[in-house]
């Protein structure tokens, strides 16, 4: 019985996922069918250079071959020795699933399984994997706060003045759909309140939560015992992240403006990092629909960006992202994350 519920739980989960991003790609296809928004943002497409987008496809691989450097480094900060090669052979692999596959077992945890078939300290593996996660979590917020409240605050106030100015009359023209969403929302609940099974559901939710955040709680006190003993190293790999970070999201400059977007690079050191960070919220597969969807509202409402421009930019690192998790594909098919047999060494080729 225990078993059942687990796997009504992970459908449950899958099913979430893949709702939201359906529901997002319709959303947008029936935005780009009305008027002439298509055609614009086929001219947008058009005005790329293939020459730069391949430049910052190359960036981002390079970048993500460091952070797998960077997992590497946490990994003997805690006396694990795996080789670096299938470090990022993993790294690469967990890439994979988190942009394509819909289901429960996402990039971090199959990551973190096949690690620990590469070495005897089995949870000190598996918590690296989730302090790098944290880490580059962590990261992506201090980039957005910090340009944000040096550099942009004024600008965003004043696009928030202006946007606070338009609201009644944008309640007015959406009253409707904002009233037929509370129906919506209000029915379900309360027919979910109204039969045992319903209230069970809400219930198994609820507790599926309140676990998760438990353990992630349990796994944070355990990182900052064990991590905090190494401080050199913890802000070395930290200096490595807001590199590495500020390197892709530069890179994303130059798409944008090869794009036509002629606003300044501070806007791209705010936005990216708060859609990434939001991203990381699993609602959806690999963050697809909430990171695009953050990101384009952004620089639509506070950088006063063109939406069919916004939304190719955004669409642009979609497909930057899953062209570089190409190579998990590749790994996962010929056994490339398993370790080598006993006697060879770990960055020997797997047939």
């Amino acid at each position: 019985m225990p078993e059942t519920e687990t796997q009504k739980k992970k459908y449950i989960f899958i099913l979430v996922r893949i709702v939201v991003v359906a529901a997002g790609i319709t959303w947008a296809v029936i935005w780009l069918s009305r008027g002439q928004r298509w055609s614009n943002l086929t001219a947008v497409f058009h005005r790329m250079n293939l020459g730069v987008f391949a430049a910052v496809l190359g960036v981002f691989v390079v970048c993500q071959l460091m952070i797998a450097f960077r997992w590497w480094l946490l990994l003997r900060t805690q006396s694990i020795f795996i080789a670096l090669w299938p470090a990022a052979r993993l790294h690469f692999l967990g890439l994979f699933y988190n942009n394509f596959m819909p289901g429960a077992v996402g990039g971090d945890l199959l990551r973190a399984w096949y690690v620990t078939r590469h070495t005897d300290k089995k949870f000190y593996a598996v918590l690296s994997v989730f302090v790098d996660r944290v880490i580059g979590f962590l990261g992506s917020v201090i980039i957005a706060v910090f340009f944000y409240l040096f550099f942009l605050r004024r600008q965003c106030a004043e696009a928030v003045l202006d946007i606070k100015s338009g609201l009644p009359q944008s309640f007015v023209k959406s009253k409707q759909v904002i009233l037929w969403v509370a129906i919506i929302f209000a029915a379900v609940f309360y027919g979910l309140l109204s039969h045992s099974k319903g209230r069970l559901l809400l219930k198994n939710i609820w507790l599926f939560i309140k676990i998760r955040c438990k353990k992630l709680l349990e796994n944070f006190k355990d990182a900052v015992v064990l991590y905090c003993r190494k401080p050199l190293a913890i802000l070395s790999v930290f200096g490595l992240t807001f590199f590495l970070q500020l390197m892709t999201i530069t890179g994303f400059w130059f798409l944008g403006r090869n794009l036509g977007i002629e606003v300044g690079i501070i806007y791209y050191y705010v936005f990216f990092p708060l859609s990434w960070a939001l991203g990381a919220i699993p609602v959806s597969i690999g963050g697809a629909v909430v990171v695009e969807g953050v990101l384009a509202y952004l620089f639509i409402q506070f950088a006063g960006v063109g939406a069919e421009a916004a939304l190719a930019l955004v669409l642009c690192q979609r497909i930057v992202w899953m062209i570089a998790s190409l190579p998990g594909a590749a790994i996962h098919l010929v056994g490339a994350h398993l370790p080598a047999p006993a006697g060879l060494p770990e960055d020997f080729p797997q047939s």
